[in-house]
């Protein structure tokens, strides 16, 4: 069995940015991360073993005067809350979950309604919109649907959405509302971009695919569910000792790819794990 590592992979800069901020304010004094800093089992664990407690960004309480925002960011609103509350507020937002957060400002100071096309729920798409209470959240054809009627939407995304699946959406609401003028503007970072083109190249050339990445991690997902859309059987794990050997009977090439969140020691672990398995292999 042949491996393939794809072109890009693995964590972005702004994850081990924050990564290696969080680190650095461990080794000063105790303080709290208010939510996961990443959506990674592996790097939560080893910040844990430095003292770093995890809270809510929620809720305004802590073990520690001092906190972190996450990587994901969050809405002004909350930075507020907790520096009324007298809590130090460091943060760990990814400079490019800054400039979205920038952009949807300045399509809402501009007139526009403030779209979000995202998964409901996600940190992310909450810290874009809770500061814009009318902003409405787009993540499946039908939400499209949903949209109020008005004369300007002012659309942004996710970082972590894929981008054909984002421009798709776009033309969805430019179709159901062709009387109105929607303008977008393109916050899907380039390391996810990166990364789903590698994984394209990758489909092309594979029979399955190892992706390797956190099971709360959107990216990761995105990239699991691009493999089995394009019919590439594809396995998600955490860990490289997750991997099985009966997965992998009668596939020639397997590719290995993971998710922005993925420290490259796990996916180097994962290579050799599947060179193990490969051995082992008729």
């Amino acid at each position: 069995m042949r491996i393939i590592l794809a072109e890009h992979f693995g964590m972005c800069f702004g994850v081990r940015d924050a990564i290696a901020q969080a680190e650095e304010l461990a080794q000063q004094a105790p303080f709290t991360i208010l939510g996961e800093l990443v959506h990674n089992p592996i790097v939560r664990e080893r910040l844990r073993a430095q003292g770093v407690t995890e809270g809510s960004l929620d809720q305004t309480g802590s073990t520690s005067s001092r906190v972190m925002i996450t990587a994901h960011g969050a809405s002004d609103i909350k930075r507020a809350m907790w520096h009324e509350r007298g809590f130090r507020v460091f943060d760990g937002t990814c400079p490019l979950v800054r400039q979205a957060h920038e952009q949807l400002r300045r399509l809402v100071s501009a007139g526009y309604f403030p779209v979000v096309i995202g998964k409901i729920g996600h940190v992310e798409v909450r810290g874009l919109t809770e500061d814009f209470p009318e902003a409405c959240v787009v993540d499946l054809g039908s939400d499209v649907l949903k949209l109020p009627r008005r004369d300007r939407y002012g659309v942004i995304s996710q970082t972590t959405q894929p981008i054909d699946r984002v421009r798709a959406l776009v033309a969805a609401i430019e179709q159901l509302h062709p009387e109105s003028e929607v303008r977008f503007v393109d916050t899907v970072c380039k390391p996810t971009k990166d990364r789903q083109s590698a994984l394209r190249k990758l489909i092309d050339v594979t029979e399955a695919i190892v992706v390797v990445g956190g099971r709360d991690s959107n990216n990761t997902r995105q990239l699991v569910e691009t493999c089995r859309a394009a019919g590439r059987r594809a396995f998600h794990i955490e860990r490289p000792d997750e991997l099985r050997s009966e997965w992998f009977d009668g596939i020639g090439v397997v590719g290995l790819t993971a998710g922005t969140s993925t420290v490259r020691e796990t996916v180097d672990a994962a290579f050799r794990r599947l060179e193990e398995i490969a051995r082992t292999l008729p």
